[in-house]
């Protein structure tokens, strides 16, 4: 449980940084990011994963770039849910999705040091 909850702010923690390094990536504050966390989890485990099987043989043809395409759907996606978290357009979404991938993997390396 308790390794959930660091994750959980782990990830809230790396959409603050994208934030700040992103523009056009937009989030109030740590508690907006809080929630965002748990949608972008959710958007990610029902929509997402239909997408990516869905796309699958077209991810395959781009060697899994294409993942981070609809990583950023998913991004503007759970925007609709969250007020305070705001990406606005594409190209933000698609930068704040690279980004967010490699700040959730350096700092959950950081952590737990797996």
């Amino acid at each position: 449980m308790m390794i959930l909850i660091v994750n959980w702010f782990l990830s809230a923690l790396s959409l603050i940084i994208v934030a700040h390094v992103v523009p056009g990536f937009e989030i109030k504050g740590f508690g907006t990011a809080l929630i965002a966390a748990i949608v972008i989890g959710l958007v990610n485990a029902t929509i997402g994963l239909i997408l990516k099987i869905l796309t699958f043989p077209v991810t395959i043809l781009t060697f899994g770039l294409f993942l981070f395409v609809i990583n950023a759907l998913m991004l503007r996606f759970a925007t609709l849910f969250v007020s305070g978290f705001v990406v606005k357009g594409f190209l933000p979404a698609f930068l704040g999705a690279i980004v967010l991938a490699i700040l959730n993997t350096a700092l959950r390396h950081l952590v737990f040091k797996y």
